[in-house]
């Protein structure tokens, strides 16, 4: 097995740089951030709607979360479960694509 290259030197005073590291992801905590981001949100928007039934935003984010009606229990669990999905999804997709792309273009 061939010896490690040493590392670079300042080419001034010699002194050792240190590599950089490859900046990653992590996808669990991407996950966990964005989908509890959107589930936040998901009850912000619900409660919007109550509060201000003249300003309603329903009619926007309802096609977005297939199966959920405007209200009741179930549907409201089933949309935020959805949002908390969709968070997970882009999690899944976005940091491994990003770990990748920074690993090749370092």
């Amino acid at each position: 097995m061939p010896d490690a290259a040493p590392a670079p030197t300042h080419p001034a005073l010699g002194t050792p740089i240190p590599p950089r590291a490859v900046p990653r992801i992590p996808v669990k905590a991407l996950g966990f951030s964005l989908g509890g981001f959107l589930a936040i949100t998901y009850v912000l928007c619900v409660l919007f709607d109550l509060w201000f039934p003249q300003q309603a935003m329903r009619d926007a984010w309802l096609p977005l979360l297939p199966g959920v009606t405007w209200l009741d229990w179930w549907s409201f669990l089933l949309g935020l479960t959805e949002a908390f999905a969709y968070g997970w999804y882009v999690a899944l997709v976005f940091a491994p694509l990003f770990n990748v792309c920074a690993a090749r273009l370092r």
